[in-house]
């Protein structure tokens, strides 16, 4: 991805000096952009600690950007805008947003309004005193129309529930808020950023993943970036997810099981076929058994090989540990 950035006020600040990432990426949001500065400075103003803003512009076609540009002469806001060539999605936003943050922590919110930066004071207290490495929003008083967004949304986040084992009420919330280090233990490709819950889960016990109830307002300018076909691409997106999270060091079990499926199906289908053709003396040659499994013995020879295969690219790969260390500690801990 090819990014020019453009960086704001000169910060002393280090990667350890700077407490709080607030990242949000944004497109065609030009109204939004005043409001929500007033807002995030209004409930920033008593946060006590070094905090900065980065706002990605992923590919604004309106006056988002200029609106952006006049917020550097807001006193004593930390800001850099991260612009992209073009539109790149969500997804590529908040990867290039967690990319450059600084902050110990990261929140990412929506620039639609919708979300409440007064949450974030709290999320951080909440997710400090609970021990936890993602805090998610919970919009548990969601205000979007019932067909297109609260219903498919119900059903997109029980199934997300039940595959991936991490029960959070709404995958679809913007605002979460994350340990910048484990955060940068995952990247976000595609789509994935539906998911992020479940792919910190690779990386963390699900105890340290916890929500929490949050304000949520309706849309007040512009339109909503997402429709009814969001719906159907979570589910194709989901197969990877599932495959990724239980299948990613040993690919071999998940084609190989496939293939030994297939193989016994077809195993049965031959037993019955010589039965037929050598005890009952009938003619199985233009049969539609025998053609499905031959087709089946194919599959199932091909499934296990490329489990073989793909078991192999898994241990060939180079610098990768099946491990990750949190902390060593020692006798002065």
């Amino acid at each position: 991805m090819r990014e020019s950035t453009s960086v704001t006020q000169s910060g002393a600040e280090t990667a350890g000096e700077v407490e709080l990432s607030i990242l949000i990426p944004v497109c065609n949001e030009e109204e939004s952009i005043p409001p929500l500065f007033d807002k995030i400075c209004d409930a920033m103003r008593d946060f006590g600690k070094p905090w900065e803003l980065i706002i990605v512009d992923d590919g604004s076609t309106d006056g988002t950007l200029v609106n952006l540009h006049k917020e550097f002469a807001r006193p004593g806001l930390d800001l850099r805008i991260v612009e992209f060539q073009r539109n790149f999605g969500k997804a590529a936003g908040l990867q290039a947003g967690i990319d450059v943050a600084r902050g110990r922590l990261l929140v990412t919110l929506d620039g639609d309004l919708q979300n409440d930066p007064y949450d974030i004071p709290h999320m951080v207290t909440v997710l400090e005193e609970r021990g936890l490495d993602l805090l998610c929003g919970w919009r548990k008083a969601r205000q979007d129309g019932l067909v297109l967004r609260l219903i498919p949304s119900w059903f997109a986040n029980r199934l997300i529930r039940k595959i991936t084992g991490v029960h959070i009420h709404d995958y679809g919330c913007g605002l979460k808020l994350y340990r910048t280090d484990i955060l940068r233990q995952i990247r976000i490709l595609g789509g994935m950023h539906r998911f992020i819950p479940a792919w910190i889960a690779t990386v963390v016990p699900t105890s340290r993943i916890g929500e929490m109830v949050v304000n949520h307002y309706p849309r007040q300018f512009g339109e909503s970036k997402y429709g009814i076909s969001r719906t159907f691409r979570v589910f194709l997106d989901l197969l990877s997810v599932l495959f990724f999270m239980r299948f990613r060091q040993r690919p071999a079990q998940f084609f190989g099981s496939i293939g030994l499926v297939f193989g016994a199906v077809c195993s049965l289908m031959f037993v019955y076929l010589a039965w037929t053709k050598f005890v009952l003396g009938q003619d199985i040659g233009t049969r539609p058994m025998f053609i499905i499994a031959v087709m089946l013995f194919i599959a199932a020879v091909q499934m296990i090989t490329t489990g073989i295969v793909a078991e192999m690219l898994a241990r060939m790969q180079v610098g990768e540990t099946n491990y990750i260390v949190r902390r060593v500690h020692g006798r002065d801990d």
